[in-house]
């Protein structure tokens, strides 16, 4: 079970300016890190946990999230590479609009974003200043260029974090606060953003300089290893930003580009339309039979915020939506089977003319992805044919670990692995529903309500009843005191509170054992239909720079976004959280430490800047495996009403029920990245449909087919509105390396305290640590001493036995 792994010559993650400038719409910070779990919910991913025991790993239910984890910060090629909105001088110094009339650039003598002043009406000409002062201080350093560190790289470092500082605000804003005034304000300077950004990559000047420092032996030699990686990933960046082509292939890179971001913006919003758009408002008890009260308080409150005043969870109306915590718990619960393939046929038609209800709808014609999903794939081949690549796949290998085949490779290897036991379980779910009564071929919107069923029986594990042992609260202090108990750091309310987006954002900071801060970061949690986008993920809000340490400080300290949307707090309960949504907060704390624990003194490669983006889901999937630990989990069940900890034996129900139906959760992974790399490489519209391919390689890899009506498609937002393209594999390639740095720590054994505190400092030294300054397989050998086992992973599955 070995896996034959090759460290790429090419060195830094971060997308090229030219490769990621269709995804500027979602900036949101370096790599959300994201899709922690496809997201919030039941996500399209199984990332970390394969085989976790809810309703994620027991359906067919496919729920593209609407934003992938990390939220790279493809824009821009210098900087802090993968960051999306740093913020600069004096950690505790919250910014004061008294500065300048627009807070984009009042901000600038700030640290934390003016979330609370910045509007739509601020953003272009706040935004227009910024670019013009940075174009200027550009062209002054093109004119006066020198190849040595102090004279190109921080110059270029410390022109970029203004621009992306303020626009990292801006697409935060869009993500979290969107508005249609917002939006139209977005459209309007993001040409001027794309622009500026293509104006930086392809510089021929820059360019050189790059070449000549790689070039003199001597001086290169010199530098550090992650200046180095710098100097390395500037040289492959100007490459796959076009700064080679002349003329009118330079124009037509150029147009391409543009239009790609247009087109990605336009997808995403296509997608978070067709989401509000949809509800069901119910008035009869039978129609919501079997939804949980928590269900049941959620579509109330739905139903109270759209005028029914008096609505109540005992008595309706309820409002349902397509919003995650609603949908799924349709899928998951409800016994109305009409229901359950009305909001599936919904779900999977989002942004088509089939929505909502499976067939032709001119309605939603204006908002139908099927042609941007087509013109996004070809302009991405024109792209890659300009920059001399034989397709977008190989333009999206330059920058990672993997190559094409060795990505291909090991999804077929994991497929061969998982595919026969998947379609044992869907055989055998099919015998159990037909004992429960059902006369019927299961369909795709029974899956998950007869995987619930069936897991209830097989494990006694009621998901719903496990709901008040997770409030919110209770599992933050159970997670702030593992991250103490492994990579000795303390989380805890900042002394101040800076200006957030919304009420319910919560703000920490990360101390030392000293209780000297090292970082801080915001927390986002509970859903809002109306004006946030589903999904989770961790954004950059400004990384770790000695050069830009504030005056008087000899380092930048690095802050982050942390986004959920689980279910928010109902008839005075806190948040009370399922299962998944415990995971889905570990994977983006996993993705936040890395952010905040880096030790690099590299702005550029420190944190997850510059790590390659098929290792970056590492640290997120790695937080997962500690939800079956006993003492993390029972640490922080405790119920929230009685106080009473979470029995003993429900921790054994949940990690016996973890490897439940843990094969479809492994090929349906399978499917959405291999489904991805093919639309990048070898798929030719001549011949079929994208639609078509997605069903081609649904037949090899899930045991059940998609509907004719699928275009969920339309809907995957990672490779279309994201950074995943030819890239979502990266999900599986790094879920091989997490598992193996778990059992890391299961080899020394989990309740050996002092070996697990000694294993968990190695991590956060390494792993945690070096961010992109050493290329991943390198850290990996440093923290583990060899090379990746894909064995780990395939265990903690129950695809091969247990150690």
């Amino acid at each position: 079970w070995r896996l034959m792994w090759t460290a790429r010559a090419t060195r830094i993650a971060p997308l090229a300016v030219a490769a990621l400038a269709a995804s500027l719409m979602l900036l949101v910070a370096s790599r959300v890190v994201k899709q922690t779990k496809l997201q919030a919910a039941v996500s399209m991913r199984s990332t970390a946990a394969v085989g976790a025991p809810f309703a994620r790993f027991s359906s067919s239910v496919r729920v593209p999230t609407n934003t992938p984890h990390i939220a790279r910060n493809p824009a821009f090629p210098f900087g802090a590479l993968s960051r999306a909105s740093p913020r600069r001088n004096g950690l505790q110094r919250v910014h004061s609009t008294a500065t300048a009339t627009n807070p984009l650039i009042a901000m600038q003598e700030g640290v934390f974003p003016p979330y609370d002043t910045i509007q739509a009406e601020t953003v272009v000409p706040g935004m227009r200043q910024i670019i013009e002062e940075t174009s200027t201080k550009l062209s002054k350093l093109e004119k006066s260029i020198n190849p040595t560190w102090t004279d190109l790289v921080e110059p270029l470092e410390k022109l970029s974090d203004p621009l992306e500082r303020t626009w990292g605000a801006v697409q935060h804003l869009k993500m979290v606060r969107d508005s249609e005034d917002l939006r139209k304000a977005v459209e309007e300077i993001q040409p001027e953003v794309v622009t500026l950004s293509l104006q930086m990559g392809q510089s021929k000047p820059i360019a050189k300089a790059f070449e000549a420092m790689k070039d003199n032996e001597e001086f290169y030699k010199a530098l550090s290893p992650a200046q180095q990686r710098i100097v390395d990933s500037q040289i492959t960046q100007a490459k796959l930003s076009g700064v080679s082509l002349e003329g009118e292939a330079q124009e037509e890179f150029n147009k391409i580009q543009q239009r790609l971001s247009e087109l990605s913006m336009k997808f995403g919003n296509n997608v978070l339309d067709a989401t509000k758009a949809f509800s069901v408002r119910l008035t009869d008890k039978k129609d919501v039979s079997g939804l949980p009260s928590s269900a049941l308080g959620l579509a109330a409150q739905t139903a109270r915020d759209k005028g029914d005043k008096d609505a109540t969870a005992e008595n309706g109306p309820w409002v349902l939506t397509l919003d995650i915590p609603s949908y799924m718990a349709v899928m998951t619960y409800a016994d109305d089977r009409a229901l359950r393939q009305k909001m599936y046929t919904a779900q999977t038609t989002r942004a088509s003319k089939l929505f909502p209800e499976g067939k032709e709808n001119e309605e939603f014609a204006s908002s139908d992805n099927s042609e941007i999903v087509l013109e996004i794939l070809r302009l991405r081949q024109k792209k890659a044919d300009l920059l001399g690549f034989k397709n977008h796949a190989e333009v999206s290998m330059a920058t990672k670990m993997a190559s094409y085949d060795k990505a291909l490779e090991l999804l077929e290897d994991l497929r061969k692995a998982s595919f026969e036991a998947a379609k044992k379980e869907h055989e055998d779910l099919q015998a159990f529903a037909e004992k429960d009564g059902a006369d019927f071929k299961l369909q795709r919107w029974d899956t998950a309500y007869y995987a619930e069923k069936m897991r209830k029986e097989m494990f006694d594990l009621d998901e719903e009843a496990l709901r008040p042992y997770f409030a919110l609260p209770t599992v933050l202090d159970g997670l702030f005191r593992l991250i103490d108990r492994l990579f000795d750091v303390k989380v805890v309310k900042a002394p101040f509170q800076p200006p957030t987006w919304a009420p319910d954002v919560l703000f920490y900071q990360v101390v030392d054992k000293e209780d000297k801060p090292v970082a801080y970061f915001y927390l986002d949690p509970y859903t809002r239909p109306a004006e946030k986008r589903g999904g989770a993920w961790m954004n950059t809000v400004v990384g770790r720079s000695e050069l830009l340490a504030p005056n008087g400080e000899t380092v930048r300290l690095p802050v982050a976004h942390m986004v959920l949307n689980q279910s928010p707090p109902v008839d005075g309960a806190p948040s009370l959280m399922k299962f998944r949504e415990v995971e889905t907060l570990f994977h983006e704390m996993g993705h936040a430490l890395q952010h905040m624990l880096t030790t690099q003194s590299e702005g550029m490669v420190a944190g997850i800047n510059g790590v390659e983006w098929d290792a970056v889901e590492q640290p997120s999937q790695f937080m997962e495996n500690w939800l079956y630990d006993e003492p993390t989990l029972m640490g922080m069940a405790e119920h929230y009403d009685t106080k009473e900890k979470l029995p003993t034996e429900e921790f054994q129900k949940i990690k016996n029920a973890r490897t439940f139906r843990a094969g479809s959760a492994m090929v349906r992974q399978l499917h959405f990245a291999t489904t991805d790399l093919l639309l990048h490489s070898v798929f030719d519209e001549a011949k079929q449909t994208p639609y078509g391919l997605d069903r081609e390689v649904a037949a090899k890899t899930e045991a059940l087919a998609p509907e004719e009506f699928d275009r969920f498609l339309n809907g995957f937002s990672h490779i279309f509105a994201g950074g995943y393209s030819a890239g979502y594999y990266s999900y599986k390639w790094a879920e091989v390396l997490s598992a193996d740095c778990f059992a890391a720590f299961e080899e020394v054994g989990l309740e050996n305290e002092q070996e697990i505190q000694e294993t968990g400092r190695r991590f956060r030294d390494t792993v945690l640590a070096l961010g992109g300054g050493l290329e991943p397989m390198e850290v990996f050998n440093q923290f583990r001493g060899r090379e990746p086992s894909v064995e780990p992973l395939l265990r903690h599955a129950g695809l091969i036995p247990a150690m």
